[in-house]
């Protein structure tokens, strides 16, 4: 009996959401478990998201990709649960972007592999989830998807200590795509929730 509980226990994230239906294309936000660069990254954007992700179907399953470590595409459920509680929210390209999804997670493709970018550079030697989505958008559509923002505008001053960690120069003036900023993008409309 307790070999079965296992595999319900993984599956439960996914029989939650009895009123969604997945399609290709989505994008999934999710706060990663605890840690000081999850803490930053929600705190400095007052926002519940860390990561994101955009859905794909591969073999007739269900994958993420996302750059996290390197850019990689992940089974969907392995997604959910690195995530606080499995929860997630899923947002969807409007009607007049869908018929180019294809060509979308296409673009994701040549960034398969790529190391994360922990400085959060706009260049393409390292990607990080958000990036990597928004850099894809703007190839396919030929415009932004979401507002990209400078760190200083952001709510950096209770994280100055952990952000000079990671670049004592405190790059104030360094622009990125936060998960939040992404979500936020008018091509976007929410079709899940799960996260408080």
């Amino acid at each position: 009996m307790k070999s079965l509980l296992v595999p319900l226990a993984f599956l439960a994230p996914l029989l939650v959401a009895e009123d969604y239906e997945p399609q290709v294309g989505d994008i999934y936000f999710q706060s990663l478990l605890p840690s000081a660069l999850v803490e930053a990254i929600e705190g400095v954007t007052e926002s519940p998201y860390s990561h994101c992700g955009i859905l794909n179907q591969v073999d007739g399953k269900w994958v993420i990709h996302e750059a996290i470590g390197p850019v990689r595409a992940v089974p969907l459920t392995t997604w959910i649960m690195q995530g606080v509680a499995q929860d997630y929210d899923v947002y969807r390209l409007k009607p007049e972007y869908r018929d180019r999804i294809e060509e979308l997670l296409a673009a994701t493709e040549p960034y398969m592999g790529r190391p994360y970018d922990i400085q959060y550079d706009f260049d393409d030697e390292k990607i990080y989830c958000s990036e990597l989505i928004f850099k894809a958008f703007r190839s396919v559509y030929g415009e932004d998807l979401g507002k990209v923002v400078t760190l200083g505008e952001l709510n950096w001053k209770p994280h100055e200590a952990f952000i000079r960690h990671i670049d004592p120069s405190l790059p104030l003036q360094r622009k990125m795509i936060t998960p939040r900023h992404l979500a936020e993008a008018v091509q976007l409309e929410q079709v899940f929730e799960s996260l408080e």
